[in-house]
């Protein structure tokens, strides 16, 4: 929300003194976040001026029009002569009235004017657009043409109020009464002990049975509707400069007179109206959920096919206007009929449901300052004073008459009352305010309080987000500053902490950042696109997934079954982005629904929920199990003058989740697998052990190349995926550390000869197997196939034994006794025969 400090004066009498940065400090002091004071013309200097355009010579010769004018700028010039000036914008004529910069004045930006020869002509000065002046914009891009009563010489800078501050507020979704100038006000008069003119204090003459028909069928929807009818307006009137200004320094663009009223007023009071152009309508007006399937072509030109939960203002032809969002095209105000103007408006200020227009714009993609205001709350008692308010602008600006007919059609209703002790807010900060203080606080945010210990508040219509006593402790807190609350530093119990399953978590991350790996946090939503994307089969688990009601995008409506997608998304940006070597990781929850799932039931907040609650929703939810994943691609290790760098593979990926394992302290077993969306020759199978049972707790390996090309990633990306769940449940507890001993190690190297289909693994499993307790380390390093040697399908595996005892210094025997038990185990487990024997 955009505030000019100059329109603020108007309803709190500010000390002259104070500048925006000051009112910033205080808004600020109340809970509002002001991001930025925008000093407007602060790097504005004059002369600048109204001029009366006396020439136009059009020049010849030149790639775009060139014009030669000449321009009465009174005595601004100090000659009285006319100025000299080249301009090439073509939106104004002789006699029109323009802003003329002087030489010697320096606009926005530190552009200087001085008298310059251009295009065969010295130019003495600027005609200016509204760019130029840093204004914002009006529609025309072009030159200021100003309305003929100002006479040339005029002030120009205090005339168009070019200088002036203004606070952008970000507004957070539970305060929709600082979307008005009105609800800014009143915060702004009670950080200053002002009081506050409110610009909803209007009289407004009594509904009567004159008023233009109105006929509302969901009175849920939309309990009020004030409809007012002004005639005679003049088509040719437009915005005064005040107005348009006002509206350009709050962020809105000037459209037509009517329209920027109905604006004006939306921005003053907070509360959306629209004006339809009455000789367009036929018949009465409506107010209605739409028919499945109807059609309404809106303001912004697109035609809407309506759904069933839409609110929609009606005429006797069908839907004119989808309610609280945007008015239709067949009742736009404009020019028609062969240049004929609007002249007859109705006018329409409503309350919508906020609920029911929240869905309507989300579903139909359309965001509207109206929707916005909708959404987050408008004061239902506002919408007469605010008709009122543009009936009052339109008959002194456009000339109209207000007919007597007023409508307001009103659901019954009764305000919201709250009770609350009176030291409630005192138990919640921890500070004793005390009665007075609290309800004087409450009624300066315009609540009306009885009682003594027991405080009976009556709600204001502008507030509904003030539901529970704890909002109206929220009111108290804030404007008695949150900046007093003391700070007390929380005193933990002793004996607790991270658990076992947070401490591993932990150590996980450490080491896969150790290892060199980077985090990235994603966001935990995929769409089935990237399923297809990553090659899942049609009865996949990865492809059922949990679907949101109200996703933040479409193409991701569903919760992530796999960690991969999101960081191979990252992995894409950053390499598309010069960084191509690439080693990402991340941990996060995945949700895999079971389809035992039911609806969840609604936990109560005045008391503890019992096991059975707790019980009862957890059963409502997916399977959540916490992943860990990595992805790589590019080099692993770099080259220099150290030596020759290497690309990383699959079996780094592999790893990976090595290194998770012993984080863990599990033994993983890695077998050969195919599984999407990995390469069918290079993914690995990793494998704990659980109460005796082998099960499978993830894969690695390198990408396919399909859907390396699909997701358009690096070629030869790899990556793993790991359940730390089941590491958990496979865990044999808490890493110890290992015992070092001072007695010599003795190494025995034997290379065994194995079919090809059988994974070194599960040869390297077999070997520890049957090494017993002496052996401390086993390492492959060598691979070797030759068909002439070792025979067809035939390959030579050679392993590095490593033996020592914690006691003794093993003998060579003990030692040879222990290879030969290993190779015997792999001999009979694996087939495999000594080689050379």
């Amino acid at each position: 929300m955009r505030v000019p400090l100059s329109w603020l004066r108007e309803y709190v009498d500010l000390p002259a003194t104070e500048t925006g940065r000051d009112v910033q400090a205080k808004l600020v002091g109340v809970g509002l976040e002001v991001e930025t004071v925008e000093q407007l013309g602060a790097d504005l200097k004059g002369p600048l001026v109204v001029g009366k355009v006396l020439t136009i010579e059009e020049l010849e010769g030149f790639k775009k029009p060139i014009r030669f004018c000449t321009v009465d700028v009174g005595t601004a010039n100090g000659t009285g002569e006319p100025q000299e000036i080249v301009c090439g914008a073509r939106n104004f004529a002789v006699g029109d009235k323009v802003v003329v910069v002087l030489p010697g004045a320096e606009l926005p930006g530190g552009f200087a004017i001085a008298a310059r020869k251009t295009y065969g002509k010295t130019s003495h000065g600027m005609i200016c657009s509204t760019d130029e002046l840093g204004m914002g914009d009006d529609g025309t891009h072009g030159i200021i043409v100003l309305p003929p009563e100002h006479e040339a010489g005029t002030d120009a800078i205090e005339l168009l109020e070019l200088v002036d501050e203004v606070l952008d507020i970000a507004v957070t979704p539970d305060r929709g009464y600082c979307l008005s100038l009105r609800g800014i006000a009143r915060e702004v008069a009670i950080a200053y002990g002002l009081p506050l003119r409110d610009p909803a204090l209007l009289d407004v003459p009594a509904p009567n049975a004159h008023g233009y028909q109105v006929k509302v069928a969901d009175p849920i929807a939309c309990d009020r509707f004030t409809a007012r009818t002004v005639t005679g307006l003049r088509p040719e009137a437009r915005s005064p400069i005040w107005l348009q200004r006002r509206l350009q320094k709050a962020g809105m663009r000037p459209i037509s007179l009517t329209v920027d009223v109905t604006n004006y007023v939306m921005l003053e009071l907070g509360q959306p109206l629209h004006a339809y152009d009455r000789s367009l309508v036929q018949g009465a007006i409506g107010v209605r959920r739409a028919e499945q399937g109807e059609k309404l072509t809106t303001l912004d030109g697109a035609k809407r096919t309506l759904d069933a939960e839409d609110l929609v203002i009606t005429d006797d032809r069908g839907p004119i206007g989808l309610a609280g969002v945007m008015g239709g095209a067949n009742t736009e105000i404009g020019d028609h009929e062969e240049g004929a103007g609007t002249t007859d408006v109705v006018i329409e200020a409503a309350h919508f449901d906020a609920i029911t227009i929240a869905r309507a714009a989300r579903r139909h993609k359309l965001s509207s300052e109206a929707a916005k205001r909708f959404e987050r709350g408008v004061d239902p008692q506002a919408t007469s004073a605010a008709a009122q308010r543009v009936v009052d602008l339109l008959v002194l600006l456009a000339g109209g008459t207000a007919e007597e007919g007023v409508t307001e059609v009103i659901a019954p209703g009764a305000p919201r009352t709250l009770t609350i002790p009176a030291d409630h807010p005192d138990k919640v900060a921890g500070v004793a305010y005390g009665r007075e203080t609290v309800v004087r606080r409450l009624q300066q945010v315009g609540c009306d309080v009885y009682g003594q210990d027991e405080l009976v508040v009556s709600v204001p219509s502008w507030r509904p987000d003030l539901t529970d006593p704890n909002d109206l402790a929220e009111e108290v807190i804030r404007l008695e500053g949150y900046e007093n609350l003391p700070s007390t530093l929380p005193k933990p119990p002793a004996g607790r902490g991270l658990t076992e399953r947070q401490r591993t978590h932990r150590r996980v991350g450490r080491a896969l950042a150790g290892a060199g790996y980077v985090e990235a946090l994603n966001y935990p939503f995929i769409g089935q696109a990237v399923l297809d994307q990553l090659g899942l089969a049609a009865d996949d688990p990865r492809r059922t997934t949990v679907e949101l009601v109200n996703p933040l995008s479409d193409e991701e409506p569903s919760l992530r079954t796999t960690l991969l997608p999101g960081l191979l998304g990252a992995l894409r940006r950053n390499d598309g982005r010069g960084s191509h070597d690439l080693a990402l990781f991340e941990t996060g929850l995945v949700f895999r629904p079971t389809g035992d799932e039911h609806k969840a039931v609604r936990l109560p907040v005045d008391r503890r929920p019992t096991e059975a609650e707790i019980a009862g929703l957890t059963s409502a939810l997916p399977a959540q199990p916490r992943r860990a994943a990595v992805v790589l691609a590019g080099s692993r290790e770099q080259a220099g003058w150290w030596g020759k760098g290497y690309p990383s593979t699959w079996a780094d990926a592999v790893e990976a989740a090595r290194i998770i394992a012993r984080e863990a302290n599990v033994d993983l077993a890695v077998d050969q697998d195919q599984h999407e969306p990995w390469h069918p020759g290079r993914c690995a199978a990793l494998y704990v052990v659980i109460d005796g049972v082998k099960t499978l707790a993830g894969h690695a390996g390198e990408l396919h190349p399909r859907v390396v090309k699909a997701l358009g990633l690096p070629a030869r990306t790899s990556a793993m995926e790991l359940d730390l769940d089941l590491l958990e449940q496979a865990s044999d507890g808490a890493v110890e550390a290992p015992r070092i001993s001072t007695f010599p190690v003795a190494t025995q190297d034997v290379a065994l000869v194995v079919d090809k289909d059988v994974p070194a693994a599960a040869v390297e499993h077999y070997l520890r197997l049957g090494a017993g307790e002496l052996l401390e380390g086993i390492r492959l390093f060598d691979v070797y196939e030759n068909a002439e040697q070792l025979g067809e399908g035939k390959k030579s595996l050679a392993y590095a034994l490593r033996f020592r005892a914690g006691d003794r210094t093993l003998t060579v025997e003990e030692a040879s006794a222990a290879r030969d038990a290993a190779v015997a185990q792999a001999a009979e487990s694996a087939g495999a025969v000594l080689r050379g024997a």
